[in-house]
């Protein structure tokens, strides 16, 4: 027995030794969970590819049902992935941002079997132009000198009109405004094509200002879609307020705060009343042709005038300006007998040009006149209490514009009036239409911003004011 039991225990230790180096052999190999790379595109489809892909439709990536999906990265032009969401099942994944018209994608898609198997895929596609976008005209008119006073609106005139209210919510999306120093502003839809932004208060003197429209094929609305980027740049200068006093007949020249000088003046007689209220700079002519035609009064009539007017500062686009009267000055500081502009002798009304520039203050009070029209008529803006304008924004509140503007030169603008040439400032001429344009002229007809047409011949000046 004890012989026998000694040949089962080597028979046993035997069949271990068998066994054993079997299994080691086998521990050897490569496990069918071990990390491995495998061809993945056979295994996944894309909704997109190639050019002329619909923009209005998400783009998504899907798997045969073998395999799921790891990450997924749609990025964009401008570098930016593109939002997504992935299924719970891990099979499907699709876009939840839309996408730009006419804009190049590139995707990168991560799957695994499940088995230690995985691999990657890039591809790309093109989105199909857009066949309606909307651009944007920004202004003020930034190409000369880029300085205005601190009355200024920005104004945007769009290509299309716009009238769904999440729609004009993205175009104010794609408006940027930038300043040094910051300041809080709003926008104002005036119409479906037209905007203006002011800031709270005006802007500070010397305050550098970028606006950017910035929506490149960003879909507005539904087959709409943005359209070229714009910018402009520009500064303001001192802050110049001229409050005109229709009581007393005074106009009263400031300098950020300090008064510079009081012009004894004569504003609009009865009938013609000067309109009381803020108005804006719009632009300024050394000579200027004016006829009381052009406001119904009839020729030969006791009220007609047509006579060559000098140092004309215009702040209504129906033809109020301050310019020189040198055949009242027996009524100025004293008695108001215009047609509605103020009037001033020849000197002063030079030295007025001269110290002003467009986008300052012109301020008339205690006129019996009715009050300056907020829109349409110039830049009234000033006369819309602060919480009615920010109302009439698509966002419905204001915003704070960011700070530093970049690209904008950061040196002071000149004082309006230091140094300047004999002919006045070298200031923004505006010729011709413009950012905030709400009318039109016929053929030949010189478009002055949101102002009348005037004949490219004759430029006889719609004036409320003269002999």
């Amino acid at each position: 027995m004890k012989g026998s039991r000694t040949v089962s225990t080597r028979t046993a230790l035997a069949a271990l030794l068998v066994i054993t180096p079997a299994a080691a052999c086998s521990g050897g190999g490569e496990s069918k969970n071990s990390p491995h790379r495998i061809d993945v595109a056979p295994l996944i489809h894309t909704s997109a590819a190639g050019d002329k892909v619909d923009p209005a439709k998400a783009f998504s990536v899907t798997t045969d049902g073998t395999t799921k999906l790891g990450a997924v990265t749609v990025t964009g032009p401008d570098g930016k992935p593109v939002a997504g969401q992935l299924a719970a099942d891990g099979q499907h994944w699709q876009t939840t941002d839309p996408l730009r018209a006419g804009a190049g994608y590139t995707v990168k898609v991560a799957a695994e079997d499940g088995r230690g198997g995985s691999g990657e895929i890039d591809s790309s596609f093109t989105t199909a132009a857009a066949q309606h976008v909307v651009n944007a005209e920004l202004g003020p008119d930034s190409s000369g000198s880029g300085v205005y006073g601190v009355g200024q609106p920005l104004t945007v005139k769009l290509s299309e009109k716009v009238t769904d209210a999440a729609a004009r919510q993205q175009i104010e999306r794609g408006l940027t405004v930038t300043s040094q120093p910051a300041v809080t502003g709003a926008w104002y839809w005036i119409d479906d094509q037209n905007l203006h932004f002011r800031p709270q208060d005006y802007w500070p003197a010397n305050t550098t200002v970028k606006l950017a429209y910035e929506l490149p094929g960003e879909r507005i609305a539904d087959g709409v879609y943005g359209g070229e980027k714009q910018s402009l740049a520009l500064r303001t200068g001192d802050r110049i307020e001229a409050v005109i006093d229709a009581g007393s007949d005074e106009l009263t020249y400031k300098r950020n705060g300090e008064v510079v000088r009081t012009i004894p003046v004569t504003t609009g007689k009865p009938g013609f009343d000067t309109r009381n209220g803020v108005k804006v700079v719009l632009g300024q002519e050394a000579s200027v042709r004016m006829s009381g035609e052009t406001i119904g009064i009839p020729d030969g009539s006791s009220e007609s005038y047509d006579l060559d007017v000098q140092w004309a500062t215009r702040v209504t686009w129906s033809g109020e300006y301050v310019h020189a009267a040198p055949w009242s000055t027996w009524a100025q500081g004293r008695e108001n007998v215009s047609h509605g502009c103020t009037g001033m002798s020849t000197d002063n009304a030079k030295w007025f040009f001269d110290n002003t520039r467009v986008g300052d203050l012109v301020q008339v009070v205690n006129s019996r006149g009715h009050e300056m029209e907020p829109f349409g008529n110039g830049f009234g803006d000033w006369n819309v209490d602060w919480d009615e304008y920010v109302k009439h924004s698509a966002l419905g509140k204001p915003v704070t514009t960011a700070t530093p503007a970049e690209g904008v030169n950061a040196t002071p603008a000149p004082s309006a009036g230091a140094s300047a040439p004999a002919s006045g400032l070298r200031r923004p001429r505006r010729r011709g239409p413009r950012a905030g344009d709400v009318r039109r002229g016929p053929p030949g007809s010189v478009l002055l911003p949101g102002g009348p047409p005037l004949s490219a011949r004759r430029r006889v000046r719609r004036c409320r004011g003269g002999a």
